[in-house]
Parts: structure tokens; C-alpha cells; sequence
């Protein structure tokens, strides 16, 4: 059983139905049952802002289709927001940084197709 943690540009392409942009490893990782796939409020609260800002066309209400998905919803816990600290300045984006520091501190392997990601110690799934 491997626990996994969604980037937010994989549950934009599973909310858009576009399989097809993931990778076959990533699919299928997704897939194994005995997997857990955890979505973070960090991906809610990114697809959240680049909506209200029109940079993302996702119709109304997939807050409710993510809702009825089988993913676990993770919430942004202080510690969490503690660990970013630690992490080295490989990047600024902020989201992909929250997402790392819980990746890390929830032991879970990051789903993304991000390729710098994986220079921050976390396993990476794509």
C-alpha cells in the first residue's frame, strides 16, 4: 500500500476528465485499490484563486465532484505550514511548497508531473 498526495495540476486533468495527461505509472498507481489518494486543501485553495482570477475554466461545482471522489481530503495542519521552513529555496511557488512540506510530514509519495519536485526529498509518483 503506497499513500499518495495529489499536486494540484493532476486533480485539475481528473476534474476535466483528461486521463489522458497522466502518465501510465501515475494512472495506475491511482488505480491500485490498496492505495490511498489523499487531496490537500492546498489544490482546492489553488484552483480556488486561479478561477476566481480566469486562468482556470472548470465548471461550477466541481468543489461537490471532487467531494464525491473516492480521494481523502487532507486538510493544512501548522505543522505543516511549520515544515515549509525547512525546505530548501529550490522554488517559490507556494502551493507546490505546502504540498511538499506535507508530502513530507504525512509520509505520502506526490503525484505530479512537476519534475523539480522530486529534488526536495520526496518521493514522486509520475
Amino acid at each position: 500500500m503506497r499513500r499518495l498526495l495529489l499536486d494540484t495540476n493532476v486533480v485539475v486533468w481528473l476534474l476535466l476528465g483528461e486521463r489522458a495527461s497522466v502518465t501510465d505509472a501515475a494512472r495506475e498507481a491511482l488505480e491500485d485499490e490498496s492505495n490511498s489518494v489523499s487531496v490537500s486543501a492546498v489544490s482546492v485553495w489553488e484552483i480556488a484563486i486561479k478561477r476566481s482570477l480566469g486562468k482556470l475554466d472548470i465548471e461550477d461545482g466541481w468543489m461537490k465532484a471532487l467531494e464525491r471522489s473516492a480521494f481523502d481530503p487532507m486538510p493544512i495542519t501548522a505543522i505543516h505550514a511549520e515544515h515549509v521552513e525547512r525546505l530548501p529555496w529550490l522554488h517559490r511557488d507556494p502551493f507546490d511548497r505546502m504540498l511538499i512540506a506535507q508530502a513530507s510530514t504525512e509520509a505520502h509519495a506526490l503525484v505530479s508531473a512537476g519534475p523539480h519536485l522530486a529534488a526536495y526529498g520526496v518521493d514522486v509518483v509520475w
